[in-house]
């Protein structure tokens, strides 16, 4: 098999196992599951043998990640509307209630060999990867490598809040004007910017269509953030409240509706946007002001 990545141990300063070693290592590999994946299907090589998940690292040795068969990969069927392709990138149009990557099956990262074209380019990836992930409730805008410069490139650029994401939500109770949501996760800084759009009156109960935009991107942070706010998004069954019956057994009204970067290799600014889905538009005709 074709090596894909490799890396060299530098000094460390505990033992520590692959498992947990290697998952941020390596460009392709973007979970803790897939890198299990990679693992048990005999990709990862130290020091040219096979690993395992309780092999342990120790200073100066060499992981290699191996190009996986083609044949090996399962392929999900699943349709998705492309907004946008050339041989470095894509950008899809992802439906909410399907992970975006992970141990699964039915995930977006294995419906994409269905709906995109393969590289021409040296650097190809085996096949096109999310650069970034949107929750399995959500839907929009999902941003995707093709080569491994260009998957390299638009982490960094996720990194450096070079590429901005727009993001839609329908939230419990009023948001009065513009905002700025600083509160970490996990430690971590965590920045999100809130814009009302639209307010709604539904069975008494005030609702508002709000505009944000991730500065950084923690796990959930958007749906965190304003449920932090006391505007926990409707539908949202892990930081949310009880919906009333208007809104009972509903999904989550969070929608990734824009993005804007430069192309990583063309050097040309992207804008992609598409419309907000029925669902939402419909609230329209309890719309306050």
């Amino acid at each position: 098999m074709k090596i894909q990545e490799t890396h060299i141990v530098p000094a460390i300063s505990k033992e520590i196992r692959l498992q947990e070693y290697a998952v941020s290592i390596f460009t392709t590999i973007q979970t803790r599951s897939s890198l299990k994946k990679a693992i048990k299907k005999g990709l990862l090589l130290i020091d040219g043998q096979k690993a395992s998940t309780a092999s342990w690292i120790k200073e100066g040795q060499k992981i290699q990640l191996l190009e996986p068969d083609i044949q090996d990969k399962k392929i999900y069927r699943l349709d998705l509307e492309v907004l946008y392709e050339d041989e470095y990138l894509a950008v899809i149009h992802k439906p909410a209630g399907y992970p975006t990557s992970g141990n699964f099956f039915k995930s977006i990262e294995n419906a994409l060999p269905h709906n995109l074209i393969r590289s021409n380019e040296p650097d190809a990836l085996h096949y096109p990867l999310p650069a970034h992930r949107l929750d399995s409730p959500t839907a929009g805008i999902l941003l995707c490598a093709k080569t491994r410069n260009t998957l390299i490139k638009l982490q960094q650029g996720f990194a450096e809040k070079k590429i901005q994401k727009t993001y839609y939500a329908v939230v419990n109770g009023e948001i009065s004007g513009h905002s700025t949501i600083n509160s970490p996760i996990e430690a971590k800084p965590a920045i999100t910017h809130i814009r009302p759009k639209e307010f709604y009156k539904i069975n008494s109960d005030l609702y508002t269509l709000a505009e944000v935009n991730p500065l950084t991107g923690r796990t959930h942070q958007i749906r965190i953030h304003l449920s932090r706010n006391k505007t926990a998004i409707v539908g949202d069954e892990i930081y949310g409240q009880q919906e009333n019956s208007f809104f009972r057994n509903k999904n989550l009204f969070l929608f990734a509706g824009g993005i804007s970067f430069v192309h990583p290799l063309k050097n040309e600014e992207m804008n992609f946007s598409i419309k907000l889905p029925k669902r939402f538009r419909n609230l329209r005709n309890y719309r306050l002001r």
